[in-house]
């Protein structure tokens, strides 16, 4: 189809689309536990022990708050974007091994993984022209 062979010169705009929505979700996602405070960050940051990390529990759920909805901001303008996205992938992972550690399963890890495949994609692409980075 003609229509949809033109749509190539505008993935630019579907970068921004996608980068943008996902950066929204994250703000949505991570913003009331950010405000829930250090009880709920020390719940959170429990799930490092996954990884057999078992110290400064409070520390590592409040980087796991930040890195969601900092990372989302960042992911949204387009800067530091690369730096951002390990953030954000680092915790899929331990979001996932959490799921698997608690007999949850697939179905309950598989948004972990989908996103943290979507943050490795576009650790390869990049965040494209219309971003700060790029700006800079």
């Amino acid at each position: 189809m003609a229509i949809l062979d033109n749509l190539q010169k505008h993935s630019n705009t579907g970068l921004l689309i996608l980068r943008i929505g996902v950066g929204i979700m994250f703000i949505i996602h991570g913003f009331p536990k950010l405000i829930e405070g250090p009880q709920a960050w020390e719940g959170l940051g429990g799930s490092m022990k996954v990884i057999g990390i078992n110290f400064l529990l409070t520390f590592w759920g409040f980087m796991a708050v930040v890195s969601e909805v900092v990372g989302g901001i960042l992911l949204i303008i387009g800067l530091f974007f690369r730096p951002a996205l390990l953030l954000l992938i680092s915790t899929m992972v331990v979001a996932t091994l959490t799921h698997f550690s608690n007999h949850e399963g697939l179905q309950a890890a598989s948004h972990a993984i989908e996103l943290g495949i979507v943050f490795i994609s576009l650790v390869f692409i990049g965040p494209g022209e219309y971003s700060l980075d790029e700006r800079m």
